[in-house]
């Protein structure tokens, strides 16, 4: 059986590698031109060269974000820049414009071309017409079941990539002109300013539903497609995307070594503990969650009416270097922590780990109490065996 790829996000270059490191096959990353995700730091041309040489270094790949609505001035400079992702190692474009399509089987015919969920593709039928004309994969709006997928599976020959986690659009797979009409924010060019989680007051004709100090939102809880990864492993999915470009670091290493962990089990035969991959992702996630469209309609269970927000456990470090003789970690701080408090260390080759925090001190061998400085570098004794990169979780 040809193991499905768990597909990542990465902001800027440093997720990148955090994505690789924790588990990722590939990663998709935008560019300064092309892209969704207007406001992520995003890659210039030697960002993506370097992030291409990571990649093949640790046997993973990388897509680019093509997946604008693109109007006239936005395709100034189009086949140089195909050109150039094809020749410093790009594997694929994520398209949704069937010129940018043309003009990259044209000028750079190594690309592999994947058609994004801005499409809207829902059935075989499209996916058939598409690869007919040249596409190697689609990602499936995100409205398909796991009951559509079977269908389209069974009628089609192109790879199939799905959702699994993240943002969800309160319209139709991205096709929402909410942030166009209110804040002219364009979001089918990398605007969007997430208006469906805006605080609104509900009325009726001219009546007040809502209390005065209370407000109505009609945006979707997001994807937590865990329960779904089997049944769309047996089905010949090839490929799980997570959500998330302006996720932090700390975000992608958790979800990602989560969802790694899940599918290597899978894989592996054993029994799965949902309830654990579950609160291990709840580390990191913030906002109420669902399963999407993936197990048939959604109800109003679905539906995010109020903001919940749900604080996560707290991101404190990252393990830069470790002395096995003396147990001595050296720490990159994050955010504040100090002596007594319960830490949890984690890791692509660690299993959560805990500790109490005895001494901290600094690099001209001060004796802190406490790591307060944004990305000072501190010292503290570690009795099990850390690596560079694991991270380092405040237990509450």
């Amino acid at each position: 059986m040809k193991k499905i790829k768990l597909l990542s996000p990465a902001g800027n270059l440093k997720k990148l590698k955090t994505a690789i490191l924790y588990g990722a096959d590939a990663v998709y990353i935008g560019g300064k031109k092309f892209s969704l995700r207007a406001r992520a730091s995003n890659f210039d041309l030697d960002d993506i060269k370097e992030a291409c040489l990571f990649a093949e270094k640790h046997n993973a790949k990388i897509y680019v974000t093509m997946n604008i609505i693109p109007h006239n001035e936005d395709f100034t400079d189009l086949e140089e820049y195909l050109i150039f992702l094809e020749n410093v190692g790009v594997k694929a474009i994520i398209v949704s414009s069937m010129h940018i399509i043309k003009t990259a089987l044209r000028v750079a015919p190594k690309l592999e071309i994947h058609l994004s969920t801005q499409l809207s593709i829902t059935n075989s039928a499209a996916c058939n017409y598409y690869q007919s004309i040249g596409a190697d994969r689609v990602v499936l709006g995100r409205e398909v079941s796991l009951k559509e997928m079977k269908k389209i599976k069974e009628n089609t020959n192109l790879s199939l990539e799905v959702f699994v986690h993240g943002g969800m659009c309160s319209a139709y797979s991205g096709r929402c002109m909410l942030s166009n009409y209110f804040v002219n924010r364009d979001a089918n060019r990398g605007g969007c300013a997430h208006s469906c989680r805006w605080n609104y007051r509900l009325f009726d004709d001219e009546d007040l539903i809502t209390s005065k100090d209370q407000f109505f939102n009609f945006g979707s809880k997001d994807l937590v497609g865990l329960k779904a990864i089997g049944k769309m492993i047996d089905l010949g999915i090839d490929s799980l995307k997570v959500e998330g470009r302006m996720k932090s670091e700390y975000y992608l290493a958790t979800i990602i070594r989560a969802y790694r962990m899940l599918i290597d089990d899978y894989y592996a035969g054993k029994e799965i503990d949902y309830d654990y991959y579950e609160s291990e992702l709840a580390k990191a996630e913030n906002r109420a969650s669902s399963t999407g469209f993936l197990f048939g309609d959604v109800t109003p269970k679905e539906q995010l009416y109020s903001r919940e927000e749900i604080p996560t456990k707290e991101f404190v470090g990252v393990v830069l270097d470790y002395d096995k003789k003396t147990k001595v970690a050296k720490i990159e701080q994050r955010n504040y922590f100090e002596p007594n408090n319960q830490l949890e260390f984690f890791g692509p080759k660690l299993d959560n780990s805990t500790m109490v925090v005895n001494e901290i001190w600094d690099e001209e061998n001060n004796l802190l109490d406490a790591a307060r400085h944004p990305q000072q570098i501190v010292f503290m004794n570690v009795d099990f065996t850390v690596s560079k990169n694991d991270m380092i979780r405040l237990v509450k």
